[in-house]
């Protein structure tokens, strides 16, 4: 054998040990951390990139009827291309049924009668059915009809399976801290924006005793002074403060009202819902003035204006916004996605055998 043709045999002897060696050290790191797509993931800082190597299998979620019929576009890996959640597959085919591990029903739909529950079908082993609502529990019609029906809840309440708030505050990044400026171009003390307007409403009720202390600029399709969504919150901006209050007090129950209205709004919000203490269990102290911490409503016309006169009072209630930033919930896409990044941790077996109950429990 020539001198070449034995250092090309030594030269693929060699390749095929690097061939073998890297194989037996690849595959070690792919059954602990899952294939990878490419090797690049192996050397990749971002854990992220790994999604798609995990051995954990994909949850469905199938949403047997849009809320208020306006579907969302489900193409692609929308939890993941999103909102970073892996391995959550979104399906709105009432066929694909027999393979869904989560099936959701938007209450808003079975109250108007546009969905009904499948109960003729026949249920596959292991799936739970989520009953979904961000109403409150007045809206939410007859519950009682769907005893031990239900394995999930999914609402704004802080105690539900999946919790979907309206809004939240978020940490700021490091980038984000920017001092942010308190509007200064005020020319109204106090506003509000209402169109579904009920005499008998505790709001009404502080609405007209507060008007009648102190002006209160009220716009909406009430008076017929209605705001595009466009000259909303620069509407807002121009107020000291915001009547950040609900047309139903009910435990958790916290709207757009306080988080986009107010908070983004740039005044400060007067609110009414639910509890003291569970506007505090979401906003930081010294963010909003709750109507129940005054003994009249006369008292917080007072104080209101006193707040008012003094600026540097004042500013101190945009101070946390320093370390926080509102993040609104608007796609139905994301609360269902939620659902995949908590499904593990949640209860196999759980059965709501008195819906109604629950959803009524607590309420102020």
């Amino acid at each position: 054998m020539g001198c070449d043709n034995i250092k090309r045999t030594v030269l693929s002897s060699m390749k095929k040990r690097l061939l073998l060696l890297s194989f037996l050290c690849v595959v070690p790191l792919c059954l602990f951390n899952g294939w990878p797509i490419g090797f690049k993931g192996l050397t990749a800082r971002d854990p992220s990139t790994f999604h798609k190597c995990s051995n954990s299998r994909n949850v469905t979620i199938l949403l047997w009827y849009w809320p208020f019929r306006r579907p969302f576009s489900l193409k692609g890996d929308v939890c993941w291309d999103l909102y970073r959640i892996p391995h959550c597959r979104l399906v709105d085919q009432r066929s694909l049924f027999p393979s869904a591990d989560v099936v959701v029903f938007h209450n808003g739909e079975l109250v108007m009668k546009r969905q009904v529950l499948p109960l003729d079908l026949p249920r596959p082993q292991g799936q739970r059915w989520a009953w979904m609502s961000l109403e409150a529990p007045v809206y939410n019609g007859n519950l009682l009809q769907y005893a031990n029906i239900f394995n999930m809840t999914i609402t704004y309440r802080r105690d539900a399976d999946i919790t979907i708030p309206y809004g939240e505050l978020l940490p700021r990044e490091v980038e984000d801290h920017l001092v942010e400026e308190v509007p200064l171009n005020k020319s109204s003390l106090v506003c509000w924006v209402v169109s579904n307007y009920r005499s008998l409403h505790r709001r009404s009720q502080v609405y007209k005793e507060l008007n009648a202390i102190v002006p209160v600029k009220v716009y909406g399709r009430w008076t017929k002074r209605r705001l595009s969504s466009k000259a909303l919150l620069p509407t807002i901006s121009r107020c000291y403060f915001y009547l950040a209050i609900e047309n139903t007090v009910a435990k958790d129950y916290v709207t757009e009202k306080l988080w986009r209205n107010a908070f983004q709004g740039g005044a400060v919000p007067v609110v009414l819902g639910p509890s003291l203490d569970d506007y505090k269990a979401v906003a930081p102290p010294n963010s909003f003035i709750h109507v129940d911490e005054f003994a009249s409503v006369k008292d917080l016309g007072k104080y209101l204006q006193d707040l008012a006169a003094d600026k540097k009072r004042y500013s101190e209630y945009f101070t946390w916004k320093n370390q926080w930033k509102v993040k609104l919930y608007t796609d139905w896409r994301e609360r269902l996605c939620k659902i995949c990044s908590q499904y593990n941790s949640l209860p196999q077996e759980k059965v709501y055998t008195n819906l109604e109950a629950w959803v009524n429990a607590n309420n102020t």
